[in-house]
């Protein structure tokens, strides 16, 4: 193919991780634009293709009976020339425990403008460090995606964690005909502050109860009156084959905001250093007001980009990741974001959607 015929992205602008292969290959997808992404994860101790990225790559090469260049373990250089959206079931064995959630996120914003509904059965981690967990993706992405008229259902079959993996999620898609405009700029009132602090295998239930306690005495230390609903759960070993822990806090206003901060325990985990380090992370948006978490920013980049209107997010100072995301979002749609910064140091994120419609519905 011409060499002109190819967006180039830069992989190592600004975060230099699994950002911008994401990010490009998913609207490569959707688009039907060919792409290539230099520098893979060049900022990174590994650079090139991990396997966690590789497995995503190769799912969307299924999805769109791509042809694909450069797919293997530590390629520094992929060319991607998608072919139509293929609604389907589709499983991904990664036999570690690479991120489930990072692999959804590239598939997600894809089959959403497929045909027709979708599965997806991922096997790795559901909870690993530099990456979402899973409980995230259920109880922050999807009432955020619902400002776009999006949404999924994802369930939990088995919890995996770092080093063996062995987590099970099944991740069903209903295709839209567009992405609506979302509009986050009105953080409300608190109507709820809750959580899910959770442990397994040989870890005990105490794990679990000394971050519910911690996080709960902080939130009420800073809102004596606001209740705080955490619950702690010792995962069977059913759900869960191996030792993990970690907690998962979101707070829900009256203008449909919410917004969440996690923590994962490690090797010698101190429960009540791990519920107050959330706490005190939500707490910081909840003084701030801001409208889409730390976390958030990023993701939603795709779906402004992709919206039929103007899109605006209310949020704090933006992440690399998130100047990455726009950075790939820009050059892929040509549409242009507006980033102002607040008197009070919030940041007002904006774009006039592509207006990209689902021509398979």
């Amino acid at each position: 193919m011409d060499a002109k015929q190819f967006v180039e992205i830069d992989g190592s602008y600004l975060e230099g991780g699994g950002q911008a292969l994401r990010n490009a290959l998913s609207l490569s997808c959707i688009l039907g634009k060919p792409v290539r992404v230099v520098k893979i994860r060049a900022n990174r101790p590994n650079p090139g293709l991990s396997r966690q990225h590789l497995h995503g790559l190769n799912l969307l090469r299924d999805i769109t009976n791509a042809d694909v260049v450069g797919n293997y373990l530590l390629s520094s250089t992929v060319e991607f020339t998608p072919g139509t959206i293929v609604d389907n079931t589709y499983r991904v064995e990664t036999h570690t425990a690479a991120s489930i959630t990072l692999i959804y996120q590239m598939a997600l914003p894809v089959l959403l403008f497929a045909g027709r509904s979708s599965r997806l059965i991922v096997c790795g981690g559901t909870n690993v460090d530099f990456a979402p967990p899973v409980e995230y993706m259920q109880d922050v992405l999807l009432p955020n995606l619902r400002h776009f008229g999006a949404s999924f259902d994802l369930k939990v079959q088995r919890y995996g964690f770092y080093p063996r993996g062995q987590g099970r999620c099944q991740l069903d898609v209903e295709p839209v005909a567009k992405l609506n405009p979302g509009k986050l700029v009105a953080f409300g009132n608190i109507k709820s502050v809750s959580g899910v602090a959770y442990c397994a295998g040989r870890l005990p239930v105490n794990i679990a109860i000394d971050m519910q306690q911690s996080a709960q005495r902080e939130i009420h230390r800073m809102w004596p009156s606001q209740k705080c609903n955490i619950e702690p759960i010792k995962h069977s070993r059913q759900k869960a084959y191996y030792d993990g822990a970690g907690i998962l806090m979101t707070v829900n206003t009256t203008a449909d905001v919410v917004l969440g901060a996690s923590a994962l325990g490690k090797k010698r985990i101190d429960g009540h250093l791990l519920g107050l380090e959330v706490s005190c992370q939500l707490g910081g948006y909840i003084r701030e007001k801001v409208c889409v978490d730390n976390y958030m920013q990023d993701q939603l980049i795709i779906y402004m980009s992709l919206a039929v209107g103007r899109s605006t997010m209310r949020t704090g100072k933006l992440t690399n990741h998130t100047r990455t995301a726009i950075n790939v979002a820009e050059q892929m749609t040509g549409v242009k974001f507006d980033v102002a910064t607040e008197p009070d140091g919030q940041m007002l994120v904006s774009c006039q959607g592509l207006g990209h419609l689902n021509k398979l519905i």
